[in-house]
């Protein structure tokens, strides 16, 4: 399978940077060789409501869901190529727990079953590159896995690859800077973009963690790292108008949307200075849509709302009871 995702995080192209704090600037694009091997703990949970008021079958209406995924992800790195200012990643990655096989520990719980919870005996893996535009490309195997893997490999991927798409001069303390995206996901109603208000916010110590055999998550034994802190919020902004909302696929197949949607994101991510890998990133999301649904000439009318919220964390894991001896 060959896709090209354009990552929520990855369109400052049209960023426009304020004077910072400070006057060094930091290049935090991650320190990657061919060889290297990387493993993150992702959690990811989602909770999704969904109203409907209709007297017809309502197609395209999303469906109410719960999520509650977490997982190790390891991360091969394949071949690193400069390319300008910024490098070319292809790198190969693998779950080795199911979204259920990080177990964290609860009193009177029992010691997990490794063994039992890996995923896939037969390798089944996500091939990608990320090129120096911040894009995912060439993805292969992304399809194979389980819909919750899928979902926890696109959470760290848009984390891990916020750094190709800041400026490749670096940035300095205190240094703010906005964007915009278009909502690249469909969505039954037109005109929606990502409003983003970003800032190197500081620099504090931070510790990759480390993962017992009980799955307690600590910090690692390792020497203190310190990291650049970055904090985006996204607002969701419309700009079609709420009585006429129809996207153009709506359109072909003879429909007529009118409603509103907005959304709010906020996400901070910890790069290390070291090494530039993320140490840690979290992303709190809560989005709402209203919309009316209905043939073009007004019948067959689906009313729905839908409140959606959601949040993930990645960890970088030094040290893991799954790769020991």
């Amino acid at each position: 399978m060959k896709r090209k995702l354009q990552l929520t995080a990855g369109m400052f192209v049209l960023a426009v940077f304020t004077a910072g704090a400070g006057d060094k600037r930091v290049n935090l694009l991650p320190k990657l060789h061919s060889g290297q091997t990387i493993i993150y703990l992702i959690r990811y949970r989602t909770d999704k409501t969904v109203k409907t008021e209709s007297n017809v079958v309502a197609p395209m209406v999303p469906n109410a869901a719960q999520t509650d995924a977490h997982g190790l992800l390891r991360i091969e790195i394949l071949d690193v190529q400069q390319q300008g200012a910024k490098p070319v990643m292809h790198a190969r990655a693998e779950f080795l727990t199911l979204d259920s096989g990080v177990w964290l520990k609860r009193p009177g719980d029992k010691k997990p079953d490794w063994d039992r919870q890996r995923v896939d005996p037969q390798g089944k893996s996500i091939e990608f590159t990320i090129s120096p535009d911040g894009s995912v490309e060439k993805v292969k195997g992304l399809d194979t896995l389980f819909p919750d893997q899928q979902q926890a490999w696109q959470e760290w991927v848009a984390r891990f690859a916020l750094a190709w798409v800041l400026p490749a001069d670096g940035l300095k303390v205190g240094e703010k800077w906005k964007s915009e995206q278009v909502e690249q996901a469909a969505a039954p109603v037109a005109g929606l973009n990502w409003a983003r208000d970003s800032a190197y916010v500081r620099d504090e110590p931070c510790h990759a963690r480390q993962l017992s055999i009980l799955g307690e998550v600590s910090a690692s034994s390792g020497p203190p790292d310190t990291c650049a802190v970055l904090l985006t919020t996204a607002t969701l902004k419309q700009k079609s108008s709420p009585k006429d909302a129809t996207p153009e696929d709506f359109k072909l197949h003879e429909l007529k949307t009118t409603g509103t949607a907005k959304g709010k994101n906020e996400n901070i991510t910890y790069i290390s200075l070291t090494t530039g890998l993320v140490v840690r990133a979290t992303e709190e999301a809560n989005q709402f849509m209203d919309v009316v649904v209905a043939k073009a000439d007004g019948s067959n009318r689906v009313h729905y709302n839908v409140d959606a919220k959601s949040h993930s964390e990645i960890l970088l894991i030094s040290e893991t009871p799954l790769n020991r001896p």
